[in-house]
């Protein structure tokens, strides 16, 4: 090196010892043996040996006992030439403590171009590993509680709809996100299907899914019809959680009549596969999504042919960097069509879809989510009547149903079925606007009874007194019936209940319990709030 010697070194060359000494990372020189030949300042403060103590010494000494291979394989590499970007390891001080460390290495060269030694350079990252280790763990436990919250929220399976779900949350990132699903026994033969995305992912996301998720059910079994009940979880959405969004789609299903009533708020679309196997998405407005304000989101009826199957996702299923949305919308409803025609079931043809359109499950950017659920079968029987709001309607409406329960076998539930058919009709007859129109149906596994009138309250229970000839008539239908509720209709509302058919293959059921009425007359019995089946 040229330049003016001073002392038996150039300028040059102490400024660059100067630079070295001055390193806040610690320096050292190695031989490709191991010892070490250069130690500045920094390396004393790091590893605690002055420069006396460590010139001379092999590298050695600052190895952990299970990691001397290690060091033995870097050497080999650095003799080839090889430079060594930023490789974390572990190290031992002189009071043997063990630190993390990050360090570079690369080869120093001789003038003819040998190399004969190298440099190292490293930092202590102890505070960072154990900083990135506590983080690590709060961002475990976020996701434990996340997952939690999900399966919370698991939906009881409804009998007579079978269904397949499929829920994976992100691996990336952070974690689990806000989707959700929901199937949701209304009574009376129909289905609430719900599905939502709520907008980011981790623990906060997974917070607000529960809240929707908890409001939608609730609303759900109120009996809010598709375009209110998303209208109040627009609302809740805006004022409770501000600068959230959410995209969801409700469905009321019901396949005694035929139809179901659906509301989308931003949505992919739902899709339909008929019992042809012939795939559809259905034709439900895609209205803004939840959190916007402001808005109205319209419901839609539509036909729902028995036999068909409806497919519910979240945008994890079909939105990928590497693929085009519609070509991912059709790879799923070309992957329905091949495994319905192939007769497989729900189970199998979930596993199918993940495996089209997911081939690689642990890289998945978002949650996904996936429901199949299907409407195999209609009512075995149906018929209606419309009647007056006059006393012998009371009588007619009896007669209707006794007729009906014997042309179906049904007569071991006829005291119970006439009994709360007759207070139903009572009730509407004293207190409601005509026509009023009288449904019954059976299924496989329950009978319905179903009271439509023209006015909108709905019937409220209460204890009564023990002086009042009235008061008690729902009392006995929430205690004899395996289900009893109300509901909203376009014109009026709908009051029902379902007895359990597979009694009838055990033999009768119990007489009426006179105990249990005496109990109601002093308001002492309460009614069923569960609403379930």
């Amino acid at each position: 090196m040229s330049g003016e010697t001073v002392r038996g070194t150039t300028k040059e060359e102490q400024l660059y010892r100067r630079l070295v000494e001055s390193s806040q990372d610690a320096i050292l020189i190695k031989t490709l043996d191991g010892e070490i030949t250069f130690w500045n300042r920094a390396a004393q403060r790091l590893y605690g040996y002055s420069r006396q103590e460590a010139v001379g010494r092999h590298i050695g000494m600052l190895i952990p006992a299970g990691l001397k291979d290690e060091e033995a394989g870097l050497l080999r590499r650095l003799a080839r030439g090889e430079r060594i970007e930023h490789y974390e390891t572990r190290r031992t001080t002189r009071d043997g403590r063990t630190l993390d460390i990050d360090v570079t290495l690369w080869p120093i060269r001789s003038d003819d171009g040998t190399i004969t030694s190298a440099c190292s350079v490293a930092r202590d990252i102890t505070d960072r590993r154990r900083t990135e280790a506590e983080l690590a763990g709060l961002l475990a436990q976020q996701r434990h509680i996340a997952l939690a919250l999900h399966l919370m929220g698991t939906s009881e399976p409804v009998p007579g709809v079978p269904a397949a779900s499929r829920y994976l949350p992100s691996l990336l990132g952070q974690g689990v996100g806000g989707d959700w699903l929901d199937v949701i026994d209304l009574g009376a033969g129909r289905v609430g299907v719900f599905v939502g995305d709520v907008m980011g992912r981790g623990l906060d996301a997974a917070v607000v899914m529960g809240q929707l998720r908890s409001a939608a059910r609730a609303l759900a079994l109120a009996g809010l019809p598709p375009g209110e009940l998303m209208k109040a979880l627009d609302v809740f959405t805006t004022q409770t959680l501000p600068e959230q969004f959410v995209t969801c789609v409700y469905l009321e299903a019901d396949p005694g009549r035929g139809e179901l009533t659906a509301c989308s708020a931003g949505h992919l679309p739902v899709l339909l596969v008929g019992a042809d196997t012939a795939v559809a998405p259905l034709a439900v407005p895609i209205n803004v999504p939840l959190g916007v304000g402001g808005s109205p989101h319209q419901q839609v009826c539509l036909p729902l042919p028995a036999g068909s199957t409806l497919a519910l996702y979240t945008d994890g299923l079909v939105e990928t960097a590497a693929s085009d949305l519609d070509q991912q919308l059709e790879l799923l409803s070309a992957t329905l069509r091949a495994s319905f025609a192939a007769g497989a079931d729900l189970e199998t043809a979930a596993d199918r879809v993940l495996h089209a359109l997911l081939p690689s499950s642990t890289t998945c950017a978002d949650d996904v989510t996936l429901l199949l659920i299907g409407f195999p079968t209609v009512p075995l029987d149906s018929a209606e009547l419309t009647l007056d709001t006059a006393p012998l309607s009371v009588r007619a409406g009896r007669h209707f149903v006794h007729r009906h329960l014997r042309s179906w076998r049904l007569d071991a539930l006829a005291d119970t079925a006439l009994l709360l058919a007759s207070e139903l009709l009572t009730n509407a007859v004293c207190h409601a606007r005509g026509p009023l129109t009288l449904r019954i149906w059976r299924s496989a596994r329950q009978l319905g009874v179903e009271v439509t009138d023209r006015t909108a309250p709905r019937p409220q229970a209460r204890p009564a007194d023990p002086a009042e000839e009235n008061g008690r008539g729902l009392l006995l239908v929430g205690t004899l019936a395996d289900a009893w509720g109300t509901r909203p209709t376009a014109t009026g509302k709908t009051v029902w209940f379902t007895l359990l058919t597979a009694r009838t293959d055990a033999g009768p059921p119990p007489p009426f319990p006179r105990q249990a009425y005496a109990a109601r007359t002093r308001g002492e019995v309460g009614l069923r709030t569960d609403g379930g089946e």
